[in-house]
């Protein structure tokens, strides 16, 4: 699972993008820094990250199964 452009876009001083592959999944991981009241959205094959004054916009890679938010980090499974 490759990791959308809009979040590799998105990765800036305070937000932090992280790709993990493990034996039979990938992980990607979107640390938001400061803003903890974040909410993910999805809408057909797009999903629409809320937190604080941003917003990202972004296609699901065909292989997600799941995403996920805690403390500020979005994450998003194979």
């Amino acid at each position: 699972m490759e990791t959308p452009n809009e979040l590799r876009r998105a990765e800036d001083e305070k937000t932090l993008v992280r790709r993990y592959e493990y034996d039979e999944e990938t992980v990607i991981m979107v640390d938001f820094g400061e803003i903890d009241d974040i909410s993910v959205d999805i809408v057909g094959e797009t999903a629409i990250v809320v937190g604080g004054d941003r917003q990202v916009e972004f296609e699901l890679p065909a292989e997600a199964d799941g995403v996920t938010v805690n403390n500020g980090t979005v994450t998003i499974e194979e």
